[in-house]
């Protein structure tokens, strides 16, 4: 098969998923054009240069429907040649788009693609797309559906992690997000958002709080004990499920979960001869991608099997990884992973990660792959694994190399 390597890859800052966050004005389809724009930019994209664009975004209604893929190319300065593809894994939405596209670059079915997504949560909130997984009763009831808080809870209830300790970690993503902005390590990659005038409208992740310590989030309630614990709650859902858990320990709220952020995020994905017709030099090849289906209740362990799968598929084994991220949906997520291969969590998320800056639910996936990127050529370091939980049970993994 062909190697698949990726040329360049940016994203936009996070903005709060509020009204009152800076990108709320910004629709998704122009956040997406902006993340097109600027890698047209960058690597000369005349013409048709790219195969597709194959976009992750998780809400797709509204002004994020109507294959929103398509939408942003004629909204970009894209030729109008290239086409689009709106695709949708939930978190790892922006990850698949470049797996999928990294797969087409390998089997032969173009020599290059745009990958990445986006997700615009103050414009179109999540769940307003009334899944059935989460409203249709014969399908919830049956799959012993729970929320993703609770899923989280049960995480850290049958793992035997406390509040303290996802308090901790939640703590130390806010110092390495602000060290790393600080240090101007996104530098690289981050695309400032600006308006008609050219006047700035963000070029920072807003929803950082670098002054969070342990005593700020020690006053914070539980984000899902009333909805598991009323009668009949969840938690009576999720007992039915592990019958052998006496009840759900419930550690998560808003200072150890992910932020809810507007943001895009792109990357450029193609074969040798791509870089060497257009000029570019590649700066890692995609070693492997894998993705996996698992249990729908306890629903966000899949980055633990997809990464034991990818390892296998591959022969390597974790020690063969320098880095890790691990997007923080919650902090039991990142807990169970670093737990269940014994990973020194000094090489996870070295930079900080969604606690810190926000989950732009499509856009997360290809943001965590170019940090780990950024990461790899900042500290010299040769190989790295991206990977995240899914809601109603998935998980997705790369392996990347640089070049």
């Amino acid at each position: 098969m062909t190697d698949a390597y990726i040329y360049d890859a940016i994203r936009t800052p996070r903005g709060k998923g509020r009204k009152d966050g800076s990108l709320h004005e910004v629709s998704a389809a122009r956040l997406s054009a902006i993340a097109l724009n600027a890698l047209k930019d960058r690597n000369n994209l005349e013409g048709h240069a790219v195969e597709d664009v194959i976009w992750g975004n998780v809400t797709q209604v509204a002004e994020q429907g109507a294959c929103l893929a398509r939408t942003a190319v004629l909204a970009s300065e894209l030729d109008e040649s290239i086409p689009g593809l709106a695709i949708n894994r939930f978190c790892a939405s922006g990850l698949e788009a470049v797996n999928l596209a990294a797969n087409q670059v390998r089997g032969g079915a173009g020599n290059a693609y745009i990958a990445g997504g986006v997700e615009s949560m103050s414009r179109t909130p999540m769940g307003m797309d009334g899944g059935a997984i989460a409203v249709d009763p014969s399908i919830a009831m049956d799959n012993y559906f729970v929320p993703q808080g609770i899923s989280a809870d049960i995480i850290a209830t049958e793992y035997g992690f406390s509040r303290d300790e996802a308090d901790a970690l939640a703590v130390e993503s806010q110092k390495r997000a602000k060290a790393a902005w600080d240090d101007k390590r996104f530098a690289k990659s981050i695309v400032p958002i600006v308006d008609q005038n050219g006047l700035p409208i963000l070029g920072h992740d807003e929803y950082m709080r670098p002054g969070t310590d342990m005593q700020s989030l020690g006053g914070l309630k539980p984000s899902f004990k009333e909805m598991g614990e009323a009668m009949p709650g969840f938690d009576a859902v999720a007992l039915m499920k592990y019958p052998h858990l006496e009840r759900i320990n419930h550690i998560h709220h808003a200072g150890n979960s992910s932020g809810i952020v507007d943001g895009a995020a792109a990357i450029l994905v193609g074969n040798k001869e791509f870089g060497e017709a257009m000029g570019l030099k590649p700066r890692a090849r995609i070693r492997a991608t894998a993705k996996i289906g698992t249990d729908p209740t306890i629903m966000l362990t899949g980055p633990v099997p997809v990464t034991q799968k990818i390892l296998s598929e591959t022969g390597m084994s974790i020690s063969d990884i320098d880095l890790f991220e691990v997007n923080e949906a919650f902090a039991a997520v990142v807990m169970r992973f670093m737990q269940a291969f014994n990973v020194d969590p000094s090489v996870v998320n070295v930079n900080g990660g969604s606690i810190a800056m926000g989950h732009p639910l499509g856009a997360t996936g290809a943001m965590i792959l170019g940090t780990l990127l950024d990461e790899l050529e900042r500290s010299d370091k040769e190989t790295g694994l991206a990977t995240l939980c899914i809601g109603s049970g998935m998980g997705a993994a790369t392996i990347i190399e640089r070049v």
